[in-house]
């Protein structure tokens, strides 16, 4: 019972973090890509308000679930173990590289972009699309893993 409740969870959790993860790599970076340095650094303010602690709760509940679920399960171990590697490796990757980022962009004033400014936005394209990559692997081995187990 409590395997089935788990499976549920990771293909749940890993799923929603794939799809947010890959729905901002095809859509909104692309248009924030496109945007002047003003305009960016304003809309990125505004779509970033709701990502914490949304987001890392999902990765993080999600990945002890699938701990729970390479040590419950009789079949599909190793993969509920890669799975909560590839989620553990989604949340490293925000936290030491996007999220740096993110609160730089956060404290400028979309009016008043700093003579010289950085734009950030090739390096946080290149964090997110390997979390992305990450985060599709994960769902991929979850779903395979319950299939099997």
């Amino acid at each position: 019972m409590i395997s089935g409740l788990l499976s549920v969870a990771v293909l749940v959790g890993s799923g929603v973090v794939a799809g947010v993860l890959f729905a901002v790599a095809l859509s909104v970076l692309p248009a924030l890509l496109a945007m002047p340095a003003d305009r960016y650094v304003y809309a990125h303010q505004l779509i970033g308000r709701r990502w914490d602690p949304t987001m890392p709760i999902i990765v993080l509940t999600s990945t002890a679930a699938d701990v729970a679920l390479a040590v419950l399960a009789r079949k599909g171990t190793a993969l509920f173990a890669v799975a909560a590697a590839l989620l553990l490796a989604v949340s490293v990757v925000s936290h030491f590289c996007n999220v740096p980022i993110n609160r730089v962009v956060k404290s400028l004033d979309p009016a008043d972009i700093p003579a010289g400014w950085r734009d950030p936005r090739p390096l946080w394209r290149r964090w997110h699309l390997l979390r992305t990559t990450l985060a599709l692997l994960a769902v991929v081995a979850n779903a395979v893993g319950v299939v099997l187990a």
